[in-house]
């Protein structure tokens, strides 16, 4: 029988027809998943798995008890309950786990599509391709593809750093008084929903940069069919929670997109250079470690310079790191008043579908956030044009927003 992991690539290879009975050696399952990813959890369970030589190493490694085994002694994975933050992928020593793939049904759609395609790139996403890819280059690259156009998500994260500085400002008023981001990782976010439920007031009612996109184009174009593509796996389960679904259709990951390039023949360095600047430095650096924490920070003081109380930020990453930092907080150990949680090791930038490795991403991202013409959302003219464009009279009008940018996390 052949792997889950062949399916893939023959099917987007064309070496399997879907319009064709599936051939002997492959598994039907296999296929359901490829070709209906929404049906299933955000890791699969792509081989029969009984209790093995590793004493469940899969299972004690997920936080958020989403693998369970049934009364015959075969596991299962939770679509409720997994994040994506693929711990158990890690763990797994039999290779009977796997990230689920959205290629196939994002490419029907965007070959399909009546309206506007809009892939909206996450701000890891610099040298993930090659360095001699430029930001216009990928652009013209998901052009060839089929996409409208692409839009940076970065641009948001400028944005939902406005909103969280507001909310600084607004809730951090005295000395013990503290924060918690709430617009940067899922599975941080996942966390403290999950397990630390009660720190939930500290944490601001706001989607991620992703979900800011993805309405702010649906919004536009109503009829539009928005993809996201970052380093997460946890993306795609953050895509679906019921009361955000509506602003990203599919997530796929950096390596979905490095294998749709292979199979499409594209080679996004040697085409032209369609470039435009939208996102601040400030947005740009949401993708590392410390990245949002300083962000906010700038703006907390370019907001209310005269501020007595400023940010002062503690960072985390890794979900044992940020684990450890929550019981810090729980305990009175620790003086910040703004913490940051990343669930991979340097941000984003370390996620599990990143292309380079976490140094090599970090520098990238850096670099590309010193050559951004605007060093703060505040400064960013294209934050103002959308802010305005959405009704906001004021940048203090994001806090009475219920629509765009807020949630309800209960």
């Amino acid at each position: 029988m052949k792997t889950f992991e062949e399916l893939y690539q023959d099917l987007i290879n064309r070496k399997v027809l879907l319009d064709e009975p599936l051939p002997e050696g492959y598994n039907p399952y296999h296929l359901d998943c490829l070709l209906h990813p929404e049906r299933y959890a955000t890791v699969l369970h792509v081989e029969e798995c009984e209790q093995c030589a590793y004493d469940k190493a899969c299972q004690n490694s997920c936080i958020f008890d989403a693998i369970e085994w049934d009364g015959e002694g075969k596991m299962r994975i939770n679509p409720s309950l997994c994040t994506g933050c693929e711990a158990c992928i890690e763990a797994c020593q039999n290779g009977r786990l796997t990230a689920s793939r959205d290629v196939l049904p994002a490419m029907k759609a965007v070959r399909e599509a009546e309206g506007p395609v809009y892939m909206m790139i996450a701000p890891a996403f610099l040298g993930q391709f090659s360095e001699a890819v430029t930001p216009g280059k990928l652009r013209t690259a998901f052009k060839a593809l089929g996409f409208t156009g692409m839009v940076e998500v970065a641009l948001f994260a400028d944005i939902l750093t406005l909103k969280e500085a507001l909310e600084f400002d607004k809730h951090v008023k005295h000395r013990g008084d503290y924060q918690l981001t709430s617009c940067c990782c899922p599975v941080w976010i996942a966390m403290i929903r999950k397990i630390y439920h009660e720190l939930m007031p500290h944490v601001p009612g706001a989607v991620s940069p992703m979900i800011a996109c993805g309405r702010m184009i649906k919004r536009i174009h109503p009829d539009a069919i928005t993809v996201f593509a970052g380093p997460c796996l946890a993306k795609k389960k953050e895509a679906k929670e019921a009361d955000i679904a509506d602003a990203v259709d599919y997530v796929l990951t950096f390596r979905e997109v490095k294998d749709i390039f292979e199979a499409a023949d594209i080679h996004p360095e040697e085409l032209a250079d369609d470039e435009k600047e939208h996102a601040s430095k400030a947005g740009r650096l949401y993708a590392r470690t410390g990245g949002v924490s300083r962000a906010v920070s700038e703006m907390v003081e370019q907001l209310r310079p005269d501020r007595s109380i400023t940010v002062h930020a503690e960072q985390a990453d890794g979900t044992k790191a940020c684990m450890e930092m929550i019981q810090r907080i729980k305990e009175g150990k620790t003086t910040a008043n703004f913490f940051e949680g990343m669930g991979c090791p340097g941000g984003c930038v370390g996620g599990p579908k990143a292309i380079l490795d976490v140094e090599e991403g970090t520098r990238h991202v850096d670099e590309y956030g010193s050559k951004s013409e605007f060093r703060t959302p505040l400064e960013n003219p294209y934050v103002l044009k959308i802010l305005k464009e959405l009704g906001f009279e004021t940048v203090e009008g994001l806090l009475q927003d219920d629509t765009l940018l807020t949630r309800d996390f209960a």
